[in-house]
């Protein structure tokens, strides 16, 4: 690099425009990042319902909660169904046992 080059490089630094901000940038930044993280008001609670169930924690938990729920009542009704045709059964045998004594 030569010295002229050096001198090009120092004038071009020199050159370059630093504008100045505009009068309360920083503020103005600040409101915009909070605008954009804050959730916004919504007047219906449905849809801030909706928007809290779409969050992906309570989703895995909603789902799970579900199947969990769904396991549940799907074994109490195998276990009611399982009961009510023991005591069919248990009605059939008797009444099988009484026709043959008589």
């Amino acid at each position: 690099m030569n010295i002229e080059d050096s001198k090009l490089s120092g004038w071009l630094r020199e050159s370059r425009a630093t504008p100045a901000l505009p009068p309360r940038f920083q503020e103005n930044v600040w409101r915009r990042i909070e605008a954009t993280t804050t959730p916004k008001k919504s007047g219906n609670w449905l849809d801030a319902l909706v928007a809290l169930i779409l969050r992906p924690r309570l989703a895995f938990a909603g789902v799970a909660l579900l199947l969990l729920t769904g396991t549940l009542l799907g074994a109490q009704s195998g276990v009611q169904t399982a009961r009510h045709e023991a005591q069919m059964r248990y009605v059939a045998a008797v009444a099988h046992e009484f026709t043959y004594r008589q």
